[in-house]
């Protein structure tokens, strides 16, 4: 019988340490979540520019006694624009949508909307992407779900579709309504 040094043994228990983690990683229990240590917590200073003609927001209109969502998009990302007609919707059933323009030249943003459409509210730029970071923004699209006293309920990150809306937002929204 042949013994096998601890040498040749050591690149098979690193893949195989390596594969358990990978694995691991592959079942938790929600694989799309984020973490995100800003639930629960008042939103960070809203710090934005102008944005063409469209009116603005800042920290006062987040504790204006009315839930609403801070969306943050980019002319320039994909997920922005599979994401848009769940926004229009939203907004068409009367949901305030705030839109923070991340990272984006303002004629491409413009364009986007005159081609999409705007869902929102109020909308400004954020062209360094300090706001994001404050936020904890890890990229676009981002959402959080914002209560009347400008209190986090939900961040959320990717597109959203109607499943998301079903499964995540619409049960944040009633959260943040005190349903």
């Amino acid at each position: 019988m042949t013994k096998i040094s601890p040498v040749m043994a050591l690149p098979v228990l690193v893949f195989g340490g390596l594969v358990a983690l990978f694995l691991a990683g592959m079942f938790r229990n929600d694989p799309e979540s984020l973490p995100s240590a800003r639930e629960g917590q008042t939103a960070p200073p809203v710090v934005l520019t102008s944005f063409a003609d469209d009116p603005g927001f800042d920290d006062a209109t987040l504790r204006d006694g009315t839930v609403k969502l801070v969306n943050f998009w980019a002319s320039w990302c994909g997920p922005c624009r599979v994401e848009h007609p769940s926004l229009d919707a939203l907004s068409e059933e009367g949901l305030a949508i705030y839109g923070v323009n991340y990272k984006d030249q303002e004629d491409n943003a413009v364009g986007f909307l005159q081609e999409l459409g705007n869902p929102y509210r109020a909308i400004g730029r954020d062209e360094a992407g300090r706001m994001a970071l404050d936020w904890g923004v890890y990229g676009v699209p981002e959402t959080y779900v914002i209560d009347g006293k400008g209190t986090i309920i939900l961040r959320f990150a990717g597109p959203i579709t109607q499943r998301v809306i079903d499964t995540t937002i619409g049960p944040a929204l009633e959260k943040a309504a005190g349903k």
